[in-house]
């Protein structure tokens, strides 16, 4: 496989390298002093000046919707590869994404529009959430079941003549906390009749829909991610058209497949920026510091950490790569291994390495100084977004194992000894 940035990509590369140099970096201590300001106001659920301002740059800089390929409404979007170094970049700043109007959900939800929706409901929230006009929620995972099976997801779908009417509680609602969310992508039970996965179906939701009730933020190792969070939702007879549904009733797992496979190596690909940064201050840090009468950066366990940390994130790298050529040139069924395994390793890789950088930065490593607290909590938590490792784990193994399938009227020959 060829992974040579074309000279395209690598003239964006240029191009956003310079906008982050420019742009974010110096901007990353108002972000959070904004937050902070409007917290110590009363309301820490507001956006913040210094994304919105960052916005029109972007886009004048032609760095806007990157991530949505062969799609007539955003013609700037590239291939999964071609996207994958840029996202990387991208990642190295928790807020960044934003600014270049690629983030999560809405990244996920524009996608599943994009594939999914009728062309009346891609006029309606499609095109707003390509603008950046607005942003969404994606509403899949309950409080009161294990998620990870998506089967055992219990919120009700019914349908009342031209309506549907929607009951359940929902939480991990990433981005229903902004006050910009005008619409969710729910996924609830249509049919509990119907085969295992065909029960489920996905329906689009106005936010401002009467019945909707946003119960409160989840905070992650105590970040609440204002403006953006995680939210607790409850649907009570929440009233939408039959026209709102995805595809048709029964298809909800069709659509998770479609939606879920570059929602994960988005995560991935940007995970890569934020291991790099990790490595980048704890090399930094170790070479500013004596310890013991020398600089710590010539202890051998340091040495030895940054090394594995160097072949860690290549590793990471060439798998994403792998998993996105695949993705372009075979589709997501085909590179489901590969998007599982690097949805296990990325975040894993990332943790490590940034606990690695943590204990090279001391008690600074946990403080609000460096970025490395915020960045640990948030690669945690994607060892569980988006699938669990665990059922990753499974479906890989399940995947391997098929293939070692004995044929009808094959022996396994012993493997024995020569005399």
């Amino acid at each position: 496989m060829d992974f040579e940035y074309t000279p395209k990509v690598k003239e964006m590369q240029a191009r956003l390298l310079a906008f982050m140099d420019e742009h974010i970096y110096p901007n990353e201590a108002r972000f959070f002093a904004e937050i902070a300001e409007n917290r110590a106001k009363g309301n820490a659920w507001v956006p913040t000046k210094i994304v919105e301002e960052l916005k029109p740059k972007a886009l004048a800089a032609g760095l806007w919707n990157l991530f949505l390929p062969k799609s007539t409404r955003a013609p700037q979007g590239l291939s999964n590869l071609e996207y994958a170094p840029l996202c990387e970049i991208m990642g190295r700043v928790p807020f960044a994404a934003e600014i270049f109007n690629c983030s999560a959900p809405d990244t996920g939800n524009m996608e599943t529009l994009e594939r999914y929706a009728s062309e009346s409901l891609k006029d309606e929230w499609l095109e707003p959430l390509l603008k950046g006009e607005i942003r969404s929620a994606f509403l899949m995972t309950e409080p009161d079941v294990a998620s990870s099976d998506a089967t055992n997801i219990e919120c009700e779908i019914r349908r009342d003549g031209d309506e549907y009417v929607i009951n359940g509680r929902k939480w991990w609602s990433s981005g229903a906390g902004d006050p910009r969310c005008a619409v969710y992508i729910v996924m609830g039970k249509t049919n509990p009749d119907a085969g295992r996965h065909e029960q489920q179906s996905m329906i689009v939701v106005p936010a401002n829909t009467p019945g909707i009730t946003v119960v409160r933020a989840l905070s992650v190792f105590g970040y609440d991610d204002a403006p953006h969070g995680h939210m607790e939702v409850v649907l009570k007879n929440v009233r939408v058209p039959v026209d709102n549904i995805l595809l048709g009733e029964g298809r909800g797992f069709e659509i998770a497949q479609g939606r879920l496979g570059p929602g994960r190596i988005h995560h991935c690909m940007r995970t890569i920026g934020i291991a790099e940064r990790a490595l980048e201050l704890m090399c930094k840090r170790l070479n500013s510091r004596v310890a013991f009468g020398r600089e710590v950066a010539r202890q051998t366990v340091w040495q030895e950490r940054i090394a594995e940390s160097r072949c860690m994130i290549e590793q990471a790298r060439l798998l994403t790569l792998k998993a996105a050529s695949m993705m372009d040139t075979v589709g997501n069924k085909v590179a489901k291994a590969e998007i599982a395994m690097i949805k296990i390793v990325a975040p894993n890789m990332a943790c490590q390495i940034i606990d690695w950088a943590i204990q090279a930065h001391g008690g600074g490593g946990v403080s609000q100084d460096f970025p490395l607290a915020y960045a640990y909590a948030h690669q945690r938590t994607l060892r569980l977004a988006d699938g669990p490792d665990e059922v990753h784990r499974n479906s890989l193994a399940k995947l391997e194992l098929a293939k070692h399938l004995a044929m009808p009227g094959e022996v396994d020959m012993p493997i024995t000894r020569g005399s």
